[in-house]
């Protein structure tokens, strides 16, 4: 197998990640969530789902897999994320 973004490993020190507090994680650079975005936020929830077979790489497969459980839920959230970002483009 090649040295692809999908499989390289990650540098993250995932250990000691786990191991920090939440008043150890610096979120400064977060703004608060205020009750005017909540009295903006709509609930979004998935539109009606249909079941396709689509040929997919080997490495995009396993790379999701490899994630959780939840692999498919994460490929759609992922085919969502890039639909959305490109209504925009169309004509």
């Amino acid at each position: 197998m090649s040295d692809t973004p999908m499989n390289k490993p990650s540098e993250t020190d995932w250990a000691r990640i786990d191991a920090m507090t939440d008043d150890e994680i610096d979120t400064s650079d977060i703004p608060p969530l205020t009750d005017a975005f909540f009295q903006r936020a709509k609930v979004r929830l998935p539109k009606r789902m249909v079941t396709v077979t689509v040929p997919v790489d080997a490495e995009v497969l396993e790379w999701f897999q490899a994630q959780g459980a939840d692999y498919q839920q994460r490929m759609q959230a992922a085919l969502r994320i890039y639909a959305e970002a490109h209504k925009a483009t169309q004509h």
